[in-house]
């Protein structure tokens, strides 16, 4: 539930309504606005009569349910949008943010190339996997501790944060160590173990949505995290698993402008693997930047034929000028309210 104090609202008069949410046995959230203070009870099992009872109390304009199972991603506790800030780079602040660079990170060769020419291009982040999940058990599985050096060295040499994905909760802390924002991947948005583990650690996080979860499960991942402490979480849209078989996904765009309306968070979109061909990517890029994704997060490989994996679905370092290039006549749309 939602309670919204008036603008008159006396500190002594929040703070008294801060501790009565707590005896009720919920969690206060407090978010203090330019004009008036909104204060979030989020929890399950505690006294919501009580709750209600609050709009009698001094200071209180009025109490609302909130109408979505998520609480603490939802627009309705947060009306302003979330910025998310990676070393310097802003994610959510209107602004299309262009993360890019390659699968894998093959050797620091390739991902130096990579990155001083996604740098050039105008990209505003680097992308690369240390710890790759992999449906096959023969296929590469990354380069470890060493892939993350590679990036802690490109990001030295180029200025650009870098995001990788971090597969275990063995893992959080020596990516942290390295990694200026941390991956979830498809196939752990719902492992929930790892999403707590991540919420107390202060770098921000990228969520991408799993093959076959609803914008709704999706969302309440992303509350794992919020309610866990961390604010600084940004979505990824990167397609879901449908009877088509033409592409290696569907991408969801439907969902992008959906979760602009449910959510305060930023919202990515991954044309990469949400189409798994090269020859899509830049058209469903300008579509994700026109229907009002943050930003995007491409891959990107200066020989992707030779690529350890997802050649096929990268571009190499001309289509991705290109395709900056294009991206800089495509407005992008801001999601109203809900």
């Amino acid at each position: 539930m939602i309670v919204n104090m008036l603008s008159t609202a006396t500190p002594t008069e929040i703070n008294h309504i801060i501790d009565r949410i707590k005896e009720c046995g919920f969690q206060a959230h407090v978010i203090a606005g330019e004009e008036r203070t909104i204060i979030g009870a989020v929890g399950s099992g505690g006294n919501r009569s009580e709750i209600e009872a609050l709009r009698a109390a001094p200071g209180v304009a009025e109490v609302i349910q909130i109408a979505h199972p998520f609480k603490l991603v939802s627009r309705q506790l947060r009306q302003t949008r979330t910025i998310v800030d990676v070393r310097g780079t802003k994610i959510g602040g209107g602004d299309l943010v262009v993360i890019a660079g390659p699968c894998s990170v093959e050797s620091e060769e390739q991902l130096m190339e990579t990155a001083l020419a996604v740098k050039a291009a105008g990209a505003n982040m680097l992308r690369g996997g240390a710890y790759k999940p992999r449906t096959s058990p023969y296929d590469f599985q990354g380069l470890g501790v060493e892939a993350l050096r590679f990036l802690a060295h490109a990001r030295k040499e180029t200025g650009l944060p870098i995001v990788t994905e971090v597969m275990s909760e063995t893992d959080v802390d020596i990516v942290a160590e390295y990694a200026d924002m941390l991956q979830v991947g498809a196939r752990n948005m719902q492992n929930f173990s790892l999403l707590r583990k991540l919420a107390p650690v202060p770098k921000p996080i990228l969520l991408k949505r799993g093959p076959s979860a609803t914008v709704k499960e999706w969302l309440l991942a992303a509350e794992y995290l919020l309610a866990g402490g961390n604010g600084n979480v940004v979505l990824c849209e990167r397609g879901i698993k449908t009877f088509e078989t033409a592409t290696r996904n569907t991408l969801d765009l439907a969902a992008v402008a959906l979760v602009k309306e449910l959510s305060h968070l930023p919202v990515l979109a991954d044309p990469s693997h949400g189409t798994g061909l090269r020859s899509l990517i830049a058209p469903m890029s300008k579509a994700a930047a026109a229907c009002g994704a943050d930003g995007l997060i491409i891959e990107v490989h200066p020989c992707p034929e030779r690529a350890l994996s997802d050649g096929p679905q990268s571009l190499d370092l001309p289509g991705f000028q290109e395709l900056m290039e294009e991206l800089g006549r495509v407005p992008v749309r801001e999601a109203k309210a809900a």
